[in-house]
């Protein structure tokens, strides 16, 4: 990804954004013009509990460059009633690691490149500098927050207590001395500023959401360095929740990042990267990068898991095995695929795999009738890949009779409402209670009400029997598959017999609801799709679903002209 001057306008610049992580769910993030327009933005967003408890720590680092008298700032901040125009003179930004920044005034050239340390809540920036005829004085001031990334310090007033050796900085912000904030710099001179508190800090994203949007932050000093007339030099700044920085090199970080990267994409086998890159291949190597994003440690666990988007989710168990065969099986990342599954069923609760945890006290929360379904076809996966057919008897099997068990016997754990009707059809939520994939409320109330006969529950349901049912033969329980078998064809038939409806030419969303909507896909698209594939009502649900949802950015949640669509 490359934007060059011509496309680094201001408009796009805010738009456009960038993020790189650190394994542990802490992540730096910004625009591609360096300012933040969210509360989530920062270079340093570190997971104090990791995956979990996110505190914006580093904000951003601004420049300037004094030549000849006259200073040039190369930032580019927000405020209410203004914006400044650092990024006129940034040349190009690229990100194919990792993030790089590339300013020219007159004859200096500047570059900056942003990684993070894997593993760690660590934050590298490199500066690269070469020098015009005349001498400059490079000034770096760090803006610095420490607060839940969900929230903003409105009008707040630090408490700021600094001290140096040097270049390296301890700083501690309104009474946190358990988790101090560590700087370091490897050239110029520190100077330390008097209670300089950035006011207004204005988030442009937030605004448009709706939340608070303006806050403080802290300016604890700033850098100064001295560049000699045609000098070249170059500049390791880290921030970290670590003490140790003065041994970590930022140039030192990237290059370590780029290589554990590299051996990610080179043991994935999608792309050679001793050969010329297609254009085919470099997007391959992008999305392979973008996977690694994903895959965090929890440390609590000894495990690892997966992320269900950035910048303000954890681990969802509904996403992780929606989107584990594309990051992990893939890319052939099998060790970890197995840590993920052990993660989702490690709390799995009157057959409920949690579809999340707390991110405050890691407690896991059960409010999902289709993440215990989805795994089905995880593993499903996960065997086609790896064969590993006694991981999955040993630890899985037994965990998935289970969650068929209690769905049929029936789940109302924090009100789920689960239960296998008479009919063979599996019915899920309460007026008050959603836990398909489409569970927003506001002000308690639903917003997309979908309790009932859902049509992608059933149609997972049907699929989860059907692979326990082959397990069972593997495993040589022939009368447990049997019931399986049995389970599924009752499904199947009270399907096909209620869920097309004949004037949308599609499948209801909920039995009785009639809203057009791709969740009906599900019934085509599994390992044992639960409707024949080679059919008229198959080519049919296609079509309208073509017709009636797809745009260019995929699929729309509801067609257009049906009751509360907002295009």
């Amino acid at each position: 990804m490359k934007f060059t001057k011509e496309e680094l306008d201001l408009e796009n610049g805010l738009k456009k954004e960038w993020i790189i992580t650190n394994g542990i769910g802490g992540y730096s993030s910004s625009t591609i013009i360096g300012a933040n327009t969210r509360k989530y933005h920062g270079l340093l967003v570190a997971a104090l509990t990791p995956p979990a408890r996110r505190f914006v720590i580093l904000s951003k680092l601004d420049e300037s460059i004094e030549i000849r008298g006259k200073k040039y700032n190369l930032y580019t901040n927000v405020g209410k009633e203004y914006i400044s125009d650092g990024f006129k003179y940034q040349e190009e930004f690229e990100k194919n690691y990792v993030p790089i920044f590339k300013y020219k005034i007159g004859k200096v050239e500047i570059s900056k490149t942003i990684c993070m340390q894997y593993g760690r809540n660590t934050v590298g920036i490199y500066y690269k500098i070469k020098n015009g005829a005349c001498k400059a004085k490079l000034t770096i001031a760090p803006i610095i927050n420490f607060r839940d990334f969900h929230t903003v310090n409105e009008n707040h007033d630090y408490n700021i207590k600094q001290s140096n050796k040097g270049n390296k900085l301890k700083v501690i912000l309104d009474g946190n001395s358990v988790t101090p904030i560590y700087m370091n710099m490897s050239d110029g001179t520190y100077i330390p500023h008097e209670h300089d508190i950035f006011k207004g800090m204005f988030y442009i994203k937030e605004a448009e959401r709706g939340f608070p949007a303006e806050e403080n932050e802290v300016v604890p000093g700033r850098f100064e360095i001295e560049l000699k007339a045609n000098e070249e030099k170059e500049i390791s700044f880290i921030c970290s929740l670590e003490e140790n920085i003065e041994q970590i090199n930022a140039k030192d970080l990237i290059e370590s990042e780029k290589q554990r990267l590299n051996k990610i994409i080179e043991n994935s086998e999608l792309v050679n990267l001793n050969k010329k890159l297609t254009k085919r291949d470099e997007l391959i190597k992008d999305y392979v990068i973008a996977t690694d994003n994903f895959i965090v440690n929890r440390p609590n666990f000894g495990l690892h898991t997966l992320i269900a988007g950035y910048p303000w989710f954890l681990d969802w168990g509904r996403d992780a095995c929606i989107a584990f065969e594309g990051i992990l099986l893939v890319t052939k990342r099998f060790q970890i695929a197995k840590e993920v599954l052990k993660t989702m069923t490690r709390d799995v609760k009157y057959g409920l795999v949690p579809n999340g945890y707390s991110g405050y006290d890691n407690r896991p929360l059960y409010n999902s009738a289709d993440a215990s379904l989805l795994l089905f076809e995880a593993v499903k996966k996960y065997l086609q890949y790896t064969n590993d057919y006694k991981f999955v008897k040993e630890e899985i099997y037994p965990i998935f009779e289970e969650i068929i068990e209690n769905y049929c016997k029936g789940i109302d754990v924090d009100e789920n409402n689960i239960y296998l009707d008479i009919d063979g059809l599996i019915s899920s939520g309460t007026d008050n209670t959603q836990n398909t994939w489409m569970d927003v409320k506001f002000d308690g109330k639903a917003v997309t009400p979908r309790n009932g006969k859902a049509v992608e529950i059933n149609s997972l349901w049907y699929n989860a029997n059907r692979i326990m049912a082959e397990l069972s033969i593997k495993f040589g329980h022939l009368l447990k598959a049997k019931k399986y078998k049995e389970l599924a064809e009752k499904c199947k038939k009270s399907f096909e017999e209620k869920f097309y409806n004949e004037d949308t030419q599609c499948l209801y969303d909920v039995l009785d609801d009639s809203k057009i909507r791709p969740n009906q896909l599900y019934a085509l698209s599994l390992t044992y799709p639960i409707l024949d594939l080679d059919t008229e009502i198959a080519d049919n649900i296609i079509k309208t679903v073509e017709k009636k949802l797809l745009n260019s950015y995929g699929l729309k949640t509801l067609a257009k002209g049906e009751e509360n669509y907002v295009e």
